[in-house]
């Protein structure tokens, strides 16, 4: 069974290229990837764009995993993330399909986020693109926190009526 074939969904414009050294690879977060706002917002976007491929993508030729596994070698291209970092959207967007089946997707690293999988994998073609569709829909209206840090808790104050 030969890998699926990656194609920019028709839904989303192509990422621009340059003419002659093609794209700039894209930049990688500043500092911990978790605390850069502007990364995560391109983390969610990619999840986005990849939840659309993979709608685009199934069909009885290619399943589920098939789909999600390239997204790493792609993501530098089509997602618009340094490829290492192609892991995390994966991750995100297989979590994402399996709560959209209203099962427990567990840890990205657990068994029940796999089994998840594979028991989505069992269903009909039409009703795995009805579930990545309900995921893309659902995690389109999360928006990602904007701020990079939390807010300083404010120190406590002395109790009234003491003094030195």
């Amino acid at each position: 069974m030969s890998p699926p074939r990656w194609r920019p969904s028709h839904r989303r414009p192509p990422p621009p290229t340059t003419a002659v050294h093609g794209p700039p690879a894209p930049s990688g977060p500043s500092g911990l990837w978790i605390t850069d706002p502007d990364f995560r917002d391109r983390l969610h976007s990619a999840t986005l764009t990849l939840l659309d491929i993979v709608e685009d993508c199934l069909n009885d030729d290619s399943t589920l995993t098939e789909i999600l596994d390239g997204a790493r070698d792609h993501a530098e291209h089509m997602l618009d993330v340094p490829s290492t970092y192609g892991i995390l959207v994966e991750a995100e967007a297989a979590a994402q399909i399996v709560q959209a089946a209203g099962l427990d997707a567990g840890s990205p690293f657990g068994l029940a986020l796999a089994q998840g999988l594979a028991g989505i994998e069992q269903l009909p073609v039409e009703q795995q693109q009805q579930l990545v569709r309900a995921a893309a829909r659902r995690y389109a209206i999360t928006t990602p926190s904007r701020s990079a840090t939390v807010p300083a808790a404010t120190p406590p104050r002395p109790a009234p009526g003491r003094s030195r």
